[in-house]
């Protein structure tokens, strides 16, 4: 296993990364893929929705039991527009090969309105369920056991293979009929079967080739042999293939767990209700611009495809944030009373509200530094506004609560909170490391890039000297109301050093309290901060802790601490985030220049372990600091970052086209991370590599994930200004 990551970490180095200054990319468009969901009008509630077609002028069609629907906004409504065909049941509709004409089959006849209205057959009544139409003219008809090739105005009858008929279709003149047990081609008004198999469900034409879909993968034969010239191929997202199609060159195949696109490596899986209203397909269609409607039986979905740029999806985010996150100017996280439905959104307080707000805080403060944008400063301003009130709402002195909220209206840890001296308020204690890491990382940027005048400097100054007056007054922990320290704010020695070199916590306490103090020293002048931060750096071997190396962090049970074996298990996230938010602090913050190669040697340390999540902050922590950079990783993920930050279930699990690994310290799942519009939602303190997750869509992230990298690229000049900015 060791040899399997260590052969990924070398991979990634190779390809993109670097430790010099970097031109800036331009933001250029890129193809993003969203969701749009279409609701049924009440003509559709209840129906059985057959197959979505899309004719030459977009339309978008649906066939129903109930008639025929088309798509109008964001809406699939009974089609009207032809008054003679309004509320007529066709028996099934398809488009004309190449010109794309809508053809209509009814019980007894077909017709198009294309070519002036003047095509139109007789048919035998009840005989035809299924049409092909080859760019001819001719039509191909199937029923349940019956054939027949219109041509001339007339209909012909071609033998019946025998079986059932899946689908027929027609390719450059020819038409091909596709039964669960062979293919055949139409030639001289008799069918040829060109290939036999068992269990084929579907079949789709693509690079000379009618590739076959099973319930056990798909393969390709060639269209006039039959011969086999893509051999079956089963790892995929899902094996058992319903539907398959070729869009734009892109092999797409519907299946009962969702859809996928075939890449040039590997896939992209488009499943849970972040992309479908339900996982089972039943038919799939293309327009032009290469967006793909999915039919499922209780609804139609387009995988749409917009032209987007990193700095258009950062303009996105900033509107969800200020529409619906902001919450007495802490980032707040969005709960709905229905599951997906933005408009039953309401803010709720979490354990961690002072870490997640330094994630949107930080993201305006670089925002400023790079445009100087007046909101900016502003939103910034008001953030730091609810941090100076984690302090102030309490009876503590300098302590800081995790959050605040009015009276009655908690919903985190109930157990947690305390009464506030301000009337009709309570505060959470309860304060963790967590939240230490991002009143640092706030404060520094505060320092750095917003405040300006003596006064706000002193402001500034004042908020991390309360509470790193706190920690030191009381021996290096948080205490709470109950006069205890907190469970996970312990920062003295006796408490760090118990721990083994090979439990990162020792190593991340060290150099979160180092962190600070320093930042307490360059902002306060005040000798106390210097002095104990040499003496925890060097009497009590700090310094050396910060420099452990993280490759020889690991699974060492035994070590309990309040009934908790801290040294059993895997790798913690939550601890990532942590050290590389500190890291910013640490390096920018160092005592003299010594002490910043040290910092920059265990940044790049901690860097080239965690380098296969491919997680742009931590690169650009890196790069900002060490200079060491993965850039190809940070732009592909800002790329990949999804639009939609609901927490929808996902599984991934159960996949067949990826590549497990044995189960290692850093939970790696996979030889290679999926690309984040196919991850969980999760925030940066998750493991990026977990295959299933989410909350069936009753919460939202802000976006702040992504704002907080975007900005920080900009700022580090990795990223150009966008010419629509």
């Amino acid at each position: 296993m060791e040899n399997r990551v260590y052969f990924l970490i070398i991979f990634f180095i190779s390809f993109g990364v670097a430790n010099t200054a970097l031109a800036g990319d331009p933001d250029t468009f890129f193809l993003q893929p969203i969701s749009v969901k279409y609701s049924l009008s009440e003509d559709f509630k209840g129906s059985t929705l057959k197959k979505v077609v899309i004719d030459y002028n977009n339309i978008v069609y649906v066939l129903t039991d109930k008639g025929l629907g088309r798509v109008s906004k964001n809406e699939v409504v009974t089609d009207l527009l032809y008054r003679p065909l309004a509320g007529t049941i066709p028996v099934d509709i398809t488009t004309q090969e190449h010109t794309g004409y809508l053809y209509y089959l009814y019980d007894s006849f077909f017709l198009t309105n294309s070519y002036a209205g003047k095509v139109y057959g007789e048919l035998p009544q009840g005989k035809f369920r299924k049409m092909a139409v080859a760019e001819n003219g001719s039509v191909l008809l199937a029923g349940d056991d019956a054939l027949g090739l219109f041509i001339d105005g007339k209909i012909n009858d071609v033998p019946a293979p025998g079986e059932k008929i899946i689908s027929i279709q027609a390719n450059n003149g020819s038409f091909y009929v596709l039964c669960p047990n062979a293919l055949y081609r139409l030639a001289d008004n008799k069918l040829q079967q060109i290939h036999n198999d068992s269990g084929l469900q579907a079949c789709t034409f693509y690079k000379n080739m009618v590739v076959l879909g099973t319930a056990n993968g798909y393969y390709g034969v060639d269209k006039i042999s039959g011969k086999i010239t893509l051999p079956l191929k089963t790892q995929l997202p899902v094996q058992d293939i319903s539907s398959v199609m070729n869009v734009g060159g892109k092999l797409w195949a519907g299946t009962p767990g969702g859809a996928f696109m075939q890449m040039n490596s590997g896939f992209r899986y488009y499943a849970s209700k972040r992309w479908l209203n339900e996982n089972s397909v039943s038919s799939m269609a293309a327009d032009a611009e290469g967006n793909v409607y999915v039919l499922t039986p209780t609804g139609l979905n387009e995988i749409k495809f917009i032209k987007n740029t990193l700095f258009k999806k950062a303009v996105h985010f900033q509107n969800s944030v200020r529409q619906r996150h902001i919450r007495y100017g802490l980032l707040s996280e969005v709960r709905m009373k229905t599951p997906g439905d933005l408009s039953t959104a309401e803010m709720i307080d979490t354990d961690n509200d002072g870490l997640w707000s330094s994630f949107y805080l930080g993201s305006q403060a670089f925002r400023y530094a790079v445009t100087k944008a007046p909101e900016a400063r502003q939103y910034v301003w008001e953030c730091f506004s609810a941090y100076e009130r984690l302090i102030s709402i309490n009876q503590l002195k300098g302590f800081p609560s995790r959050t605040f909220e009015r009276k009655g209206f908690k919903v985190a840890d109930p157990d947690a909170w305390r009464a506030s001296p301000d009337s009709g308020w309570e505060w959470k204690g309860t304060t963790s490391s967590d939240e230490f890491v991002g009143y640092i990382f706030i404060t520094s940027l505060m320092d750095q890039f917003i405040a300006k005048t003596p006064a706000e400097k002193k402001r500034v100054a004042d908020f991390i000297d309360k509470i790193l007056t706190h920690i030191i007054d009381n021996n290096y922990n948080f205490i709470d109301l109950d006069g205890k320290p907190t469970r996970w704010a312990r920062w003295n020695p006796e408490y760090v050093n118990w721990y083994p070199k090979t439990i990162g916590d020792r190593k991340q306490t060290s150099t979160n309290i180092i962190a600070g103090l320093q930042l307490g020293y360059a902002l306060t002048g005040k000798s106390l901060y210097k002095t104990e931060a040499l003496r925890l750096m060097y009497k009590f071997g700090y310094l050396e802790n910060i420099m452990i190396d993280l490759r020889n962090i690991k699974s060492t049970p035994g070590y309990i601490f309040l009934g908790d074996d801290m040294g059993s298990g895997h790798a913690n996230h939550s601890d990532d985030e942590m050290t590389f938010l500190t890291y910013w602090v640490l390096y920018h913050y160092a005592f003299d220049k010594d002490l910043q190669k040290k910092y920059a040697a265990t940044i790049t340390n901690y860097w080239q372990v965690i380098l296969p999540e491919r997680n742009p902050l931590w690169n650009l922590i890196t790069y900002g600091t060490s200079g060491s950079f993965d850039k190809t990783s940070t732009l592909w993920n800002m790329r990949e970052f999804p639009m939609d930050m609901i927490r929808w279930t996902v599984k991934n699990s159960d996949r067949k086209d990826l590549e497990f690994l044995k189960p290692n310290f850093r939970d790696q799942v996979t030889a290679q991370l999926l690309t984040p519009e196919e991850q969980p939602i999760h925030r940066h303190n998750a493991n990026p590599f977990e295959l299933d997750g989410g909350s069936d869509g009753r919460s939202e992230l802000s976006g702040s994930e992504y704002l907080l990298p975007y900005w920080m690229a900009r700022y580090l000049k990795v990223l150009d200004k966008n010419n629509g900015e």
